[in-house]
């Protein structure tokens, strides 16, 4: 399983946990539901300021959408954060929002 897939299958949990439907959690993070969706199939990435706005909805900190079951070697993690991130002023926005917390 990919780290994508990891990702939108943990944030479903939680958002499941919430008792929250896809159309309501994308309400609360402002974003379409097919979005939501296609984060929870895995199939798409959230940006770095959706990621803040899921962990902010789901009442969970941001490193924590990231701690799943199945262990994930740390090195592997980083490389396909940043390879998904892709663009120098999101993993600035991220690395800014995680100094925050």
């Amino acid at each position: 399983m990919t780290l994508k897939q990891q990702l939108g299958q943990r944030i479903q949990i939680l958002r499941k946990k919430c008792k929250l439907t896809q159309e309501q959690f994308a309400e609360k993070i402002g974003i379409d539901p097919k979005n939501v969706s296609k984060i929870e199939n895995g199939n798409n990435y959230p940006a770095p300021e959706t990621l803040t706005s899921i962990a902010h909805a789901l009442d969970v900190d941001v490193y924590e959408l990231f701690v799943f079951k199945e262990e994930i070697p740390l090195d592997t993690m980083k490389n396909e954060i940043l390879n998904a991130l892709n663009i120098d002023k999101n993993v600035v926005f991220l690395y800014q929002t995680l100094k925050t917390l």
